[in-house]
């Protein structure tokens, strides 16, 4: 494998079994890096990890992961610390939708998307911010279109990923005089099976061409990534006709 930009770098990503974070794996492997797979399918994991290393003869690492329980990321930035002896970015990808209207949302609902979006991402980046800030590392939150626009339908995802934002930024601000980097990147709709479990995914909905792909939101990731000096605090990516829609 030729020499890339995070050679000799370790990378772990949340939600990294499907969509984004499968394409995210991809990338920054192919980009040098040694990356550890995080999510609750292990055979899903374990899969993306084998096409890795076949694609790209990479070191990676399958870790079942729960973000809603703060004991099992934790353990997982320790396994991941055991293998690989460093952490250089964190992807937090992880993320849910489900129900539309307030009104309309169970209790269970909500706190299943609020311990998802908002919890998971509080534990996994408590956690990795003093290995990120040995290696200057660089932390990467997956935001939305949703968490920089009002939201009419599902107001709950919306105020989640709003408060991932925030909480990316004000990280920025706490954690940027260590040297370590934060970026949000916020996609608009992606083709990917999110939504599935609860109705008709993005995939099913749009065909190919007519809304961002995982591997662009992939890319955008990486480039964050990949900065050794600077911050990119925060990357917008939309399909091109989305404010045709105001």
């Amino acid at each position: 494998m030729a020499n890339g930009p995070l050679d000799g770098k370790t990378a772990l990503i949340t939600g990294a079994s499907s969509g984004i974070g499968e394409a995210t794996a991809h990338v920054l492997a192919r980009d040098g890096a040694r990356v550890a797979l995080a999510a609750r399918r292990q055979k899903a994991l374990n899969d993306v990890a084998e096409k890795i290393e076949s694609e790209w003869d990479a070191e990676t690492l399958a870790v079942q992961t729960n973000v809603r329980n703060e004991d099992s990321v934790e353990g997982t930035v320790e396994t991941v610390l055991a293998e690989f002896g460093r952490l250089d970015v964190l992807v937090n990808n992880a993320g849910m939708a489900c129900g539309e209207s307030v009104e309309d949302l169970g209790s269970e609902e909500y706190h299943r998307m609020m311990e998802t979006n908002v919890d998971g991402v509080f534990y996994a980046t408590r956690a990795a911010i003093p290995h990120l800030r040995e290696t200057e590392g660089n932390v990467v939150f997956v935001g939305s279109f949703a968490g920089q626009y009002p939201r009419p339908f599902n107001p709950v995802y919306a105020a989640s990923k709003w408060w991932v934002r925030g909480f990316a930024h004000s990280i920025e601000g706490n954690v940027g005089a260590d040297g370590v980097a934060v970026t949000v990147v916020n996609p608009s709709e992606v083709r990917t099976e999110f939504g599935g479990a609860y109705g008709e995914s993005f995939a099913e909905r749009f065909e190919e061409g007519e809304v961002t792909e995982p591997e662009e939101v992939a890319e955008a990731i990486a480039f964050a990534a990949e900065q050794e000096k600077s911050t990119i605090s925060e990357l917008d990516i939309y399909r091109r006709d989305k404010f045709a829609d105001f």
